[in-house]
């Protein structure tokens, strides 16, 4: 049995524990350092959301991957190949897709989300390793590669167009953004405009306070 996760985030990865001398964990040498540097503090934060989640998160214990790896690794499951490849930093610092390539489905984790906003984990100074022009050049790419089935790290599956769905998104929100930091607005201004916007566009998406931490990400990557 094997186990890999997308990315270090806990509601992807610390339940991990669970299959400890049982499976063979996994993931690539970002995602690895992600758990190691970043994990302790996001167990922290997660804990302070609430008593609910703090029950879920009691007794957790970070895992330790088994097998690491820096850029691709493919397994062999019976006549079943399946390939993890790292993407480089976007939604974070070690993203991973996971594809079965005889079967079209492609595993995004928080690059990709159904039916709702993407997620920034735009929190400075303490994280800021999202890069929205980074995330934009891998949807780019993982929409030319023909998947015809995703699974996104939240919501329901879908077929291609969850992938243009983000793709389409994180390039308008780039582009919003951008022209009024060329105008010198505020970013106070600035969100609230693009937040305007992008409801607009996508009045049936959920998680909107998700576009001002986007927001905020790209005024940061602005090309001044």
């Amino acid at each position: 049995m094997y186990l890999t996760t997308t990315h270090f985030h806990p509601e992807h990865a610390f339940g991990a524990q669970a299959f400890t001398g049982e499976a063979t964990f996994l993931v690539n040498r970002a995602q690895a350092e992600d758990l190691k540097v970043k994990g302790a503090g996001y167990l922290d934060m997660f804990r302070g959301l609430g008593e609910p989640v703090a029950r879920q998160l009691e007794g957790v214990v970070l895992p330790e991957p088994d097998l690491v790896y820096d850029e691709a690794y493919d397994l062999e499951l019976g006549g079943r190949i399946v390939q993890l490849r790292a993407t480089g930093r976007a939604h974070s610092k070690g993203d991973q897709v996971v594809r079965v390539p005889d079967a079209g489905v492609l595993f995004t984790g928080d690059l990709v989300e159904a039916g709702q906003f993407a997620i920034f984990p735009w929190f400075p100074p303490y994280d800021t390793d999202v890069s929205g022009t980074r995330w934009l050049a891998v949807m780019e790419r993982l929409a030319g590669e023909g998947a015809r089935v995703v699974v996104p790290g939240h919501g329901a599956v879908g077929g291609p167009e969850l992938l243009a769905d983000v793709r389409d998104y994180l390039r308008l929100l780039r582009d919003e953004t951008w022209v009024r930091r060329d105008s010198a607005m505020s970013e106070e201004t600035i969100v609230d405009e693009v937040r305007a916007l992008m409801i607009e566009r996508h009045p049936e998406w959920a998680e909107r306070d998700w576009i001002d931490k986007g927001v905020g990400c790209l005024c940061a990557e602005h090309p001044a």
